[in-house]
């Protein structure tokens, strides 16, 4: 265990079996607090712990807030400025236009500045892309904020999962990354019921909270531990650690663990782009990226930024719809938080994949069935099936592609597998969300055929490839990784 400074400049750390009166917590992070007499287990969860995930799902719940928008608001939208069917189109596919440039820089970012600054930096560019769209009196202004809101979503999809698997200990981690789809599916929920009653600016206005109660909260968190020791800040490392496991934590084991693995790395690497080519990370790279791909193919933002429309189109009331659909995700999110770390990651990615097969295929039914007049009643009742069984798959799997990217890969090359899975994955989502008003208007029930024949793909691709990763460290496994390829 390392020994406290003796320098009046250096941050006080702890001592070990110092008896009554010694110091636990680093003082910059978490103060300074008395220590019983020896040290006991790192605990699981811990105060801080619980205040570090909360903080990083605020952002998750922005970014629900920002694919949800533009559900409940499309006509109000349209009208007051006089936008066309194609020009809210661009509107809604901006902010995947956002997320590629993102995503281009996510990895990239959070490696250089650290998970914790990253936060605060992508806060400014979500409260001034809601200010924006709240205050827009032309459609440019409209978009541009649009795009500040899609920027954030690309980097902070890779950043908050990767940040809450760093701090967070085996036998907790799905549990804890799980609470970031809950937090997205709680934000379109919200965007929906809310969307529903109050002017699109003032929801706007609404939508920027989580990020100002991010900003104010940032204060009392510490740094990702991995994160400091793969920049050499070993003191700040393991101060970060005390404060995340407890002041009487024996944290000794942990930090020798990350620090020895950090170390390792170094040795083989050396962190250029092109180190995630390296033929032991080609399988995890296909399957990541191949799951954010084929999980936008398969329509993810057609029915959260359009859902409105779907409903209308399917002779459903937008409001009935959306306030439905968005009871079906909270329930489904909490289940989805309860099972990942009893069922695992696979079982839960498997059923996922195929109920959104199954509910697009249902979607696109209905819509034949209304189109030929064979069965109008009962063709809205599918419609309805179709579209919250969608959104309940949804939600209960859609963390799993970036919750295996931070638990795959090493620190060295996370980043430019988050940069390259999240930019091909937002580019499939851009191709989506700006062609499918148009493709409805052509061919609704084929449209949802093909996003159906899309997410049986992923089912495919996650019977095959998927591991099993609960209740093993993230060094354990990403050794693993390394050994299998040799």
């Amino acid at each position: 265990m390392v020994q406290p400074t003796t320098e009046a400049t250096e941050p006080l750390l702890f001592r070990q079996g110092g008896g009554p009166g010694s110091l636990v917590y680093n003082e910059e992070n978490c103060g300074v607090g008395v220590g019983d007499e020896g040290s006991v287990a790192v605990s699981s969860v811990t105060a801080i712990l619980a205040l570090s995930t909360f903080v990083a799902a605020c952002i998750a719940f922005g970014i629900g807030c920002s694919m949800g928008y533009s559900s409940p608001t499309q006509s109000s939208i349209m009208e007051d400025l006089g936008l066309s069917v194609a020009e809210f189109s661009l509107f809604g596919s901006i902010l995947s236009i956002g997320g590629i440039l993102g995503a281009v820089v996510s990895g990239k970012i959070t490696d250089l500045l650290g998970r914790k600054l990253t936060m605060w930096i992508l806060n400014l560019f979500y409260i001034s892309g809601w200010l924006a769209i709240a205050f827009a009196k032309v459609p440019w202004l409209l978009n541009l904020g649009r795009l500040s809101l899609g920027f954030t979503k690309g980097i902070s999809s890779y950043l908050v999962l990767v940040y809450i698997a760093e701090i967070t200990t085996k036998n907790v981690r799905g549990r804890f990354s799980a609470i970031v789809p809950l937090m997205v599916s709680w934000g379109l929920s919200f965007m929906y019921v809310v969307g529903s009653f109050v002017h699109w600016r003032t929801l706007a206005l609404i939508a920027a909270i989580p990020g100002l109660l991010q900003l104010l909260l940032l204060f009392f968190i510490p740094e990702s531990p991995r994160w400091l020791a793969k920049v050499g800040r070993d003191k700040e490392l393991e101060a970060a650690l005390l404060c995340l496991r407890g002041d009487k934590a024996d944290i000794s084991d942990e930090a020798a663990e990350i620090k020895d693995f950090v170390e390792s790395l170094k040795s083989f690497s050396k962190e250029g782009i092109f180190d995630i080519f390296q033929k032991k990370y080609v399988r995890p790279l296909l399957l990541v990226v191949g799951m954010l791909v084929l999980l936008n193919l398969g329509g993810v933002n057609a029915f959260t930024y359009y859902s409105g429309v779907i409903f209308v189109s399917s002779g459903i009331s937008s409001m009935v719809g959306l306030i439905t659909m968005a009871a079906v995700q909270i329930v489904t999110g909490i289940l989805g938080t309860i099972l990942i770390d009893k069922s695992g990651r696979r079982p839960l990615a498997l059923v996922s994949s195929a109920g959104l097969c199954f509910s697009s295929f249902f979607t696109g039914l209905s819509f034949f069935l209304k189109e030929f007049h064979w069965w109008d009643q009962g063709s809205a009742v599918i419609a309805l099936f179709g579209l919250l069984m969608y959104m309940g798959m949804y939600v209960l799997g859609a963390g799993m592609p970036l919750l295996l990217l931070s638990e795959l890969f090493p620190i060295n090359v996370k980043g430019s597998a988050g940069s390259i899975g999240n930019f091909l994955g937002d580019i499939s989502g851009l191709l989506v969300a700006y062609y499918f008003n148009i493709l409805i208007e052509w061919n609704p029930a084929g449209i949802f055929f093909i996003f159906s024949a899309f997410c049986f793909a992923n089912f495919v691709l996650s019977a095959t490839m998927v591991p099993e990763t609960k209740g093993r460290t993230l060094e354990e496994i990403q050794a693993s990784i390394t050994r299998s390829s040799d």
